[in-house]
């Protein structure tokens, strides 16, 4: 292929018959949930908690997290919304916004370990690696959709990244090819997935808690920076990036949080003692 040729978009609807349209978005975020719930009721089961306090969670958090984060991405565009309508549940072309998901899951979370009587900290040990793991995948869902991405750049430059054809060419987004920030962000997430997997286990490393701490922090730190590369960012005022802010509020949080519960004597290990016998 020549260098200055430019092959069309990929086809955002993965399948269409009569009424029913099906989105890769829709498809993508969905694969990235199931397989999150599957690694989280194999990691459950050796931390004793029940397979179907998964699916029950799940049940919940999954509706509540999505309308979480919709309503978090309209909040942050009401003018367009306000004169679009029609529009404000239209997630299946995309908008949705991961820190408004965040939120809504955690609160989720925590009432209902409240009912259940079961630790919410370590439920979400349990599932922190395997969201991050979600997160990633899901970014893949901006990239059928073209969204999520940087400044303008040259086909040269992304070529000089060792990018596929595919990428690079999805990347052609209104006439000029931008940063893939999606591309950049998913695999910050998989890294994370990657690296609380491989630590998760080691004996008197995590106390119960900061699987989820570490979590937040490492996701917050790769957001703030990739946030400062895409030009599509919700914004507070002109000059602030909203998720930008959220994770400095998220990484502070959960560092002071790790402190606090650290020198914590009645704290337990993540991993106790004789599971490395």
């Amino acid at each position: 292929m020549a260098a200055g040729s430019i092959i069309a978009a990929l086809n955002p609807i993965a399948f269409q018959g009569g009424p029913f349209t099906i989105h890769w978005y829709g498809v993508i975020i969905a694969s990235g949930v199931v397989l999150a719930l599957i690694l989280s009721v194999v990691e459950g089961k050796r931390r004793g908690i029940a397979e179907d306090y998964f699916y029950d969670y799940l049940l919940w958090a999954l509706p509540i997290a999505i309308i979480c984060a919709r309503l978090y991405y309209v909040t942050f565009q009401w003018p367009y919304y306000l004169a679009h309508p029609d529009e404000i549940i239209a997630i299946w072309d995309g908008g949705i916004a991961i820190y408004g998901a965040i939120i809504g899951g955690f609160v989720t979370l925590l009432i209902f370990c409240h009912y259940r009587h079961l630790s919410a900290w370590l439920m979400m040990d349990v599932i922190a690696p395997t969201l991050i793991m979600a997160q990633g995948i899901g970014r893949w869902g901006n990239f059928m959709n073209q969204e999520a991405f940087g400044k303008i750049t040259t086909r040269a430059s992304l070529l000089a990244q060792h990018l596929p054809d595919w990428i690079i060419n999805q990347m052609y987004i209104g006439g000029h090819y931008r940063v893939p920030t999606f591309l950049y962000e998913s695999l910050w997430d998989l890294a994370g997935f990657a690296l609380l997997m491989i630590f998760r286990h080691r004996h008197h490393l995590f106390k119960q808690g900061e699987v989820f701490l570490a979590y937040l922090m490492w996701y917050s730190v790769g957001r703030f920076v990739i946030e400062g590369l895409r030009t599509d960012s919700l914004m507070l005022g002109s000059t602030i990036r909203i998720s930008q802010l959220l994770s400095v509020v998220f990484f502070c949080g959960a560092l002071v949080i790790w402190i606090v519960r650290r020198y914590h004597k009645n704290v337990p290990w993540y991993m106790i003692d004789s599971e490395n016998k």
